[in-house]
């Protein structure tokens, strides 16, 4: 057996165990499934989240943009968003609420930790 594998990251997310063994799991739409470890995946995005925010219970999630633009917003600082554009990259810390908004489309390599977490229903738009 080939101690190599090949992958197509546009296809598959990586599962990282908290032993660090690596497994593969095809994306699927919708949010992605929360494992006991971390989950690395290159997602391609068009428009902002499909919620109103997202909280990690179990660790730091780190968000690094390959192209396109996003704005990363953290409850803890609401009036103080971040603007990632290509290369840019940030870390959202453990209980940190936050919300992405897509700029421009974004091609976006994101590593969550899981398995607990939580996310906020998207609010309606008053206009």
């Amino acid at each position: 057996m080939t101690k190599v594998i090949c992958v197509d990251a546009s296809r598959y997310s990586f599962d990282i165990n908290r032993d660090l063994s690596v497994a593969t799991r095809e994306r699927k739409p919708g949010p992605p499934e929360r494992i006991d470890g971390m989950t690395v995946g290159i997602v391609t995005m068009e428009s902002d989240a499909p919620h109103g925010g997202e909280v990690h219970h179990d660790g730091d999630e780190i968000l690094y943009v390959i192209s396109g633009r996003l704005r990363v917003t953290g409850d803890s600082a609401l009036n103080e968003p971040i603007e990632l554009g290509p290369g840019a990259a940030c870390i959202v810390k453990m209980g940190e609420w936050h919300k992405v908004d897509v700029l421009e489309k974004t091609q976006l390599l994101h590593i969550t930790p899981g398995p607990n977490g939580d996310h906020r229903p998207r609010q309606a738009d008053p206009s």
